[in-house]
């Protein structure tokens, strides 16, 4: 198979076919041990894993994205979104897997403020859990984790957005932040120490089926840079896969460990990468996907699985094109129009009215963070300009169906 297609009758990617790998590493998306998953991960936390657990287990490193603290107490900051909180015994939610490395570059991690990251920070120590992508200052945030398996070493950078000026400084506490010149330069380091560099990006637009074009761009330049693996997370639906000049950028995994009280399809289907690595680099790469149960995960298997493939494989066809990654970021436009920013203000105006601390962090984000501002002044833009109707049909038909589809349209068998 050439380095830059993707078998998708199995869900699969070689650099070289016939080359065995030394190692294997399994990457997940977002765990938070909230709402249905709580009580079980807490009780008997293999089980919330569900079939999913062995080929978890297959790997010899595993990797996730630890979306909250793992605090008893604790006061909630003010923020946009939700205000997401587990308790340290959720330890063994990661442990019993195990998961080596958890990624924290991301919008909820401080949701309880510094002491509660402080405390989870220690608490993954305790259990000899890596972490990398946030920090009490930006030298800690942006040190990467290495770790080497089976004699190959393998490095690791997390960073989101820094939603909510969670950013990162000199002297302040936060997450490794929107600063894309600065995290090439940090892949160009590690570059020269390790065999593999993996970036997880924690970034872009909730529940839309394509990436924003800034966020393309700047995977694309990190894959150019030298990482060998791009993965992303956030917006907790699966988006498609890019090959960048022979590294694999997997736009968002969707959710894993994170339950969401929705019937939405897109919200209840996800997918595990499993990356083959040795000294030469990124070997392999294999899609996994499942479904999120009311208690528990499950993989997607015959007719389920090749659907989900076939999906897949269309969501990834506009990314090898920067215009038509253009065109699909149009069609959220479209979908979402004048009637969802009229909506989107008059919540925000009715929060602030409620709770004017909650309203006026919702107010701030949306100019602070870089997928809102970027959404907003396009969006106004082309409301100027006339030209918010004239997206293509397929980029709209993605996003409608994204918003539309419930469990039990297909897919689960």
């Amino acid at each position: 198979m050439e380095a830059d297609r993707i078998d998708w009758k199995t869900g699969t990617w070689r650099r070289r076919p016939g080359k065995k790998p030394d190692a294997e590493i399994v990457i997940a998306g977002d765990w938070a041990p909230i709402r249905n998953f709580s009580e079980g991960l807490l009780e008997n936390p293999e089980a919330v894993y569900g079939d999913l657990l062995p080929v978890l287990r297959e790997g010899h490193l595993r990797i996730v994205n630890l979306e909250c603290p793992l605090v008893k107490d604790g006061k909630p900051v003010w923020k946009s979104g939700s205000v997401l909180k587990g308790l340290p015994e959720h330890i063994t939610g990661l442990t019993t897997v195990p998961f080596e490395v958890v990624t924290l570059g991301n919008n909820h991690v401080f949701d309880y403020g510094t002491e509660a990251f402080i405390a989870t920070r220690a608490l993954l120590s305790q259990n000899g859990i890596r972490f990398t992508g946030a920090g009490l200052s930006l030298e800690e945030a942006k040190t990467p984790v290495q770790v080497t398996v089976n004699g190959v070493t393998v490095g690791v950078i997390s960073f989101g957005e820094g939603e909510d000026l969670t950013a990162a400084a000199p002297d302040k506490a936060g997450v490794l932040g929107w600063d894309i010149d600065g995290i090439i330069e940090a892949i160009q380091a590690l570059r020269s120490r390790v065999h593999v560099v993996i970036v997880v990006c924690h970034a872009g637009v909730e529940y839309i089926p394509f990436p924003p074009p800034y966020l393309a761009d700047a995977l694309a330049r990190m894959a150019d840079a030298g990482a060998d693996l791009v993965i992303g997370h956030h917006p907790h639906v699966p988006q498609g896969i890019q090959i960048q000049k022979g590294v694999p950028i997997c736009f968002s995994l969707g959710n894993f460990v994170f339950f969401q009280p929705t019937d939405l399809f897109f919200r209840k289907v996800g997918y595990l990468v499993k990356a083959g690595v040795c000294k030469e680099g990124l070997e392999s790469l294999a899609i996994l996907p499942y479904g999120i149960g009311q208690e528990r995960l499950f993989r997607l298997k015959g007719t389920a699985l090749d659907a989900f493939l076939k999906k897949l494989e269309a969501l990834s066809r506009p990314l090898a094109r920067r215009e038509e990654i253009a065109h699909a970021w149009h069609g959220f436009f479209k979908h979402y129009g004048k009637d969802g920013f009229t909506r989107e203000i008059t919540g925000i105006l009715a929060e602030f009215e409620k709770e004017p601390r909650k309203g006026a962090a919702m107010f701030r984000n949306r100019l602070t963070t870089l997928q809102h501002a970027r959404h907003l002044i396009e969006l106004m833009t082309r409301i100027m300009e006339g030209t918010l109707d004239d997206a293509p049909a397929w980029a709209v038909a993605f996003v409608e169906e994204y918003f539309s589809r419930r469990v039990g349209d297909g897919f689960f068998e």
